[in-house]
């Protein structure tokens, strides 16, 4: 066991202004893997708040109210984050700083500040006027299989699986984006025949039999679909390429790995369908698949909190784990603070305003 999981767990303090108690989790380092430490100090907090009972899976947390409510949502959020940047000069690291009513470093918008603001509603909000369950789960940064929100499903599902609405918090720019568009990857190979690179004819290059997989990518027109009323911009890309041994070898084998992100109006196997048609006449693998979620705003519950926040809802164009509360039948939206195009970057930063103003419209919906 890690030291992280070992030690007194920090204390983090709910009762102040949120942006700080972001500042606070951002300086607890959580990459993927290693978010033991920080679901210690996010546990310690929640189990300090009697009216919630409190459940850890991992370095999973479920925390809720029981009060009876006629209606019960759910909030959630990630622990983790991506790695640190390793640039020099880089304002997206741990632990936090402030220029000044902006916070920099790790985590700020995907998705500490999402966070502190789900801490913050636990702490004040004992009697909401609907029951609510708080989720904080590990691994999402990573493949899908390693989820910590998977896991709560597949472990405690009864806990999730009472609610008639969920948000995550996921940075949005206070935006409320509906459903989210999925993503599969696929690993397309050529082969070839390797050679001496001096007497390249006498092999056969594999690389440069992957130059039609990369000419139909970049001649492919991406769609826009309509999904109930948010329209949903599709991409098809090449990700990654991989051939070759050396720099006097004719490549017997290259490997172009290629991300689809798909409309929540398509099925997994009908966005499988297209890239195999694309791409019709190669060798291609499926190697991962996460379906999108539809928007589902006009649940009651959905469109209540639409017009308390008092924003145009749009569509979520990356994926996002309002899919995996689709799949269980529960509509969910995205909604928090930071914008989503900082997200992952060396710049990552968010200001003071943006998550006092999402705790502020979540309170107004909650109490």
């Amino acid at each position: 066991m890690s030291d992280a999981a070992t030690s007194q767990p920090l204390p983090l303090d709910l009762t102040g202004h949120v942006a700080d108690l972001t500042a606070a989790l951002m300086d607890i380092e959580s990459v993927s893997g290693r978010e033991a430490a920080i679901a210690d100090a996010v546990e310690a907090a929640l189990r300090a708040l009697p009216h919630l009972s409190v459940l850890r899976d991992g370095d999973a947390i479920v925390a809720r109210t029981n009060l009876g409510r006629a209606e019960r949502v759910v909030l959630a959020g990630h622990l983790d984050t991506v790695p640190l940047p390793t640039s020099p000069g880089s304002r997206g690291t741990v632990p936090s700083s402030w220029d000044g009513q902006t916070l920099y470093g790790r985590g700020a918008t995907d998705m500490k500040g999402g966070v502190a603001v789900q801490l913050a509603l636990a702490a004040e909000l004992s009697a909401p006027q609907r029951d609510v369950t708080y989720v904080f789960y590990d691994h999402e940064e990573v493949e899908a299989s390693l989820s910590g929100l998977g896991r709560l499903v597949e472990h405690h599902r009864g806990l999730l699986t009472d609610a008639s609405f969920a948000i995550l918090l996921e940075p949005t720019d206070g935006a409320v984006e509906g459903g989210c568009n999925g993503t599969m990857r696929f690993r397309v190979t050529t082969t070839g025949k390797a050679a001496h690179s001096a007497r390249a004819w006498m092999g056969e290059n594999a690389i440069h039999a992957a130059a039609p997989i990369l000419a139909r990518l970049a001649e492919h027109t991406p769609q826009t679909l309509s999904v109930e009323g948010l329209d949903y911009r599709e991409s098809l890309n090449a990700v990654r390429i991989h051939g070759g041994i050396a720099g006097n070898v004719i490549p017997d084998r290259c490997e172009v790995e290629v991300n689809f992100r798909f409309a929540p109006s398509r099925s997994v196997e009908q966005a499988e369908a297209y890239v195999r048609h694309l791409l019709q006449g190669f060798d291609v693998e499926r190697t991962d698949a996460a379906a999108g979620a539809r928007p589902g705003l006009d649940a009651p519950a959905a469109a209540s909190f639409v017009a308390a926040v008092g924003a145009e809802a749009k569509p979520k164009y990356g994926w996002t784990d309002v899919a995996r509360f689709s799949e269980l039948g529960i509509p969910a939206v995205n909604f928090g603070p930071g914008d989503p195009l900082l997200a992952h970057s060396d710049n990552e930063h968010v200001s003071r305003q943006a998550v006092a103003d999402c705790l502020d419209a979540l309170r107004r919906w909650l109490a």
